[in-house]
C-alpha cells in the first residue's frame, strides 16, 4: 500500500477511537464524525473544495440509505397518533387489563404486550399508551410503580428494540455498515435475543420481588390519576364509540397480521417487509384520520404525517452524522471522493481488516468480547441508534480476521448498543417511561443496571459459541 492509502487508514482508526472516546465521556459525536470525513477527504484527494463537498455530499448519502427506516420509523408514529386520539389504542389493550390479577402477571402482562406492540409500533408511542391503560391496574395489584417502568422499559426498549423483527430499522443500519443481507442480522440476533431477553427478564424480576417482599419497596394500592398528554383534549372530542372502537381495534390487528403472512408467503424481508407495514400503516392512518376528524380529515392526515416526520428525524439526527462517516470505511468513500483509493484495495474496512488478520491473534472470546463492549460504549449517548454503525463496521473487520462469524457479532454488537442507549440503562434514555410511570429516571437506571449487565455477560458468552 501506498503511504496516502495508509495513511488513510490510520486517519479512519484514529477518528474511530475518538468517537468511541467522546461517547464515553457523554459527549456528542457529530462535530468528530464531521472532521472525520473531511480530513479523509483532504487526505484522500488533496483538494480542500472536494473536501468540503465531501462532507455535505456523505450526508446525503447516508440519509439516502436510511430514508426507508426514516419513513416507516415516521408513518408508524403519526399512526400511533390518531389510534391514541380516537380511542382505538385503548381499546386494543383493554381485554389484557381483565386477567391481571396479581404484581407478578401484571409483569409479565405488561411486559410482553408492550414487546408486542414495540415490535409494531416502536416503543416511544406504545409508551404512552401502556401508561394511560395499565398504571393504574398494575398498582391496584401491587406492583410498584417501578416495576412497572421496568417491565415496560425491559421488554419494549430492551427486546423489542434490539431485536425489531418487523420494522427492522436497527438490522438495516447494521447490516448496511457490516455489508451484508438484513435476514443475516435477523436471523443471527433471534437466539441471541431469547437469552438476553430471558436473562435480564427474569433477573429484573427476581431482584424486584426479592425487594418488594424485604419491604425495600412499598406496593401502591391507589389508583393513579388518568395520565394526562398533550392530546387529552383532542383524544376527549374525536373519541369514537364503544362499538366503533372495538370494530377498529379487531380490524387494525388483522390488517398487520396479514402483512406477516403475505411476508412469509412471499419471503419478503428487508426494505420489502418494511414497505409492506409502511404502505399498511399509511392506509391505516389515512382512513381512521377521515373517520375521526370527517371534513378536517384532509388536513389533519398531513397534520399527523408531520408529526411522525418530526420525530423520526429528530431520533435519527444523531444518526446521520455517524453514519456518513462509517459509510466511507466501504464503498461510499469512492461514490463521495471519487476513485482515489488503489484498485487492489477492498475499501478502508476491509483492508484494516485483512491486515489485522495477519498481525494480531483474533478468537472468537475477544471478537464478542470486544463487539459487546464496543456496542455498550455506543449506547452511552442515549440513543441507542447513534453507534450500531460502528458496531456493524468493527463486525465486519473482525469477522475478516476470524474467516467467519460476521452476522453474530453484527447482532451483538446491536443488542448491546441499543440495550444500553436504547433506553434500558443510560438514564437520559429512559425519561420517557420514567415520566409516564411517576418515578424518577435515575432509579429506574440503577434499578435496570443488574439485570441488563448479567444479560449482556450471558449472551456474549453464548456469542462466543454462535460466532
Amino acid at each position: 500500500m501506498g503511504i496516502d492509502l495508509l495513511t488513510i487508514h490510520w486517519i479512519y482508526l484514529i477518528f474511530i477511537l475518538l468517537i468511541i472516546v467522546f461517547m464515553i465521556c457523554k459527549k456528542d459525536t457529530s462535530l468528530i464524525c464531521i472532521l472525520g470525513i473531511f480530513v479523509l477527504g483532504v487526505v484522500g484527494t488533496s483538494d480542500f473544495s472536494v473536501a468540503v463537498m465531501g462532507v455535505f455530499n456523505s450526508f446525503v448519502f447516508a440519509t439516502e440509505e436510511l430514508m426507508g427506516t426514516i419513513l416507516i420509523i415516521s408513518v408508524i408514529t403519526g399512526m400511533s397518533n390518531i389510534l391514541l386520539i380516537s380511542g382505538i389504542n385503548e381499546t386494543m389493550i383493554y381485554p389484557f387489563t381483565k386477567i391481571i390479577r396479581t404484581p407478578s402477571l401484571a409483569y409479565w402482562i405488561i411486559g410482553i404486550l408492550m414487546m408486542i406492540l414495540s415490535w409494531f409500533f416502536w416503543p416511544s408511542p406504545a409508551v404512552a399508551l401502556m401508561g394511560a391503560v395499565l398504571l393504574p391496574i398494575a398498582l391496584k395489584v401491587g406492583l410498584p410503580r417501578i416495576g412497572v417502568a421496568m417491565a415496560m422499559n425491559l421488554f419494549g426498549h430492551g427486546i423489542a428494540l434490539a431485536s425489531d423483527l418487523i420494522i427492522q430499522g436497527a438490522p438495516k443500519i447494521t447490516a448496511d455498515a457490516a455489508g451484508i443481507p438484513v435476514s443475516d442480522v435477523v436471523s443471527a440476533s433471534i437466539p441471541l435475543n431469547i437469552v438476553m431477553g430471558v436473562v435480564t427478564t427474569i433477573t429484573a424480576f427476581y431482584f424486584l420481588r426479592k425487594d418488594m417482599k424485604n419491604g425495600t419497596l412499598f406496593e401502591e394500592e391507589r389508583a393513579v390519576e388518568d395520565i394526562e398528554d398533550k392530546d387529552c383534549i383532542e383524544k376527549n372530542k374525536y373519541k369514537f364509540s364503544k362499538g366503533t372502537r372495538i370494530f377498529f381495534a379487531i380490524v387494525i390487528p388483522l390488517f398487520f397480521a396479514a402483512d406477516i403472512v403475505i411476508m412469509y408467503i412471499k419471503k419478503l424481508q428487508g426494505g420489502d417487509a418494511t414497505a409492506l407495514i409502511g404502505g399498511t400503516a399509511c392506509f391505516v392512518l389515512v382512513m381512521i384520520s377521515v373517520l375521526t376528524y370527517r371534513e378536517k380529515g384532509l388536513e389533519k392526515i398531513t397534520s399527523h404525517l408531520i408529526e411522525g416526520f418530526q420525530f423520526g428525524f429528530k431520533i435519527f439526527g444523531a444518526v446521520i452524522p455517524i453514519a456518513a462517516f462509517f459509510y466511507l470505511g466501504d464503498a461510499a468513500f469512492g461514490q463521495i471522493f471519487g476513485e482515489v483509493l488503489p484498485a487492489n484495495s477492498q475499501g478502508i474496512v476491509n483492508d484494516i481488516g485483512i491486515a489485522l488478520a495477519k498481525a494480531v491473534p483474533i478468537n472468537q472470546g475477544v471478537a464478542a468480547i470486544t463487539l459487546t463492549t464496543v456496542g455498550a460504549i455506543t449506547g452511552l449517548d442515549g440513543s441507542g441508534f447513534s453507534g450500531i454503525s460502528l458496531a456493524g463496521s468493527i463486525a465486519k473487520l473482525f469477522s475478516m480476521a476470524l474467516g467467519s462469524g460476521i452476522a453474530t457479532l453484527t447482532a451483538l454488537g446491536q443488542i448491546a448498543a441499543i440495550w444500553v442507549g436504547g433506553g434500558t440503562i443510560v438514564p437520559w434514555a429512559v425519561i420517557p417511561v420514567a415520566a409516564i410511570c411517576g418515578i424518577d429516571a435515575f432509579e429506574l437506571a440503577r434499578r435496570n443496571m443488574k439485570p441488563v449487565l448479567i444479560g449482556l455477560i450471558v449472551t456474549t458468552i453464548v456469542g462466543m459459541f454462535l460466532i
